[in-house]
């Protein structure tokens, strides 16, 4: 369980990640790259809320490269389970400066 995790359904306060946060990240990389049709020349989380609910998600703010951000909602099972963290969704075009949130 994550050290960044509030309540139950609520979201968490930006937080830096830590090496297990990234690892989460990584692993969605290619997700990402599918479903952006995009390969970034950096995947590097650079801010991270959690919300705990049948599992976590994760919302992160990722340097892309290039002066370029996008946020991320990463869902991770509970453990237990067989399934790895799957990319939810992303928005793209996003600035170093916008607000992480919920989404």
């Amino acid at each position: 369980m994550s050290v960044h995790t509030i309540g139950l359904g609520g979201v968490g306060v930006p937080t830096e990640p830590t090496e297990e946060d990234q690892s989460i990240l990584d692993q969605v990389k290619e997700q990402y790259k599918a479903q952006s049709g995009t390969n970034p020349g950096k995947f590097k989380a650079i801010l991270v809320r959690t919300q705990s609910v049948a599992g976590t998600n994760y919302f992160f703010k990722v340097d892309t490269g290039e002066d370029t951000y996008i946020h991320a909602r990463v869902f991770v099972p509970l453990p237990g389970s067989e399934e790895g963290p799957t990319l939810s969704s992303f928005q793209a075009n996003k600035t170093k400066d916008d607000e992480l949130e919920y989404f």
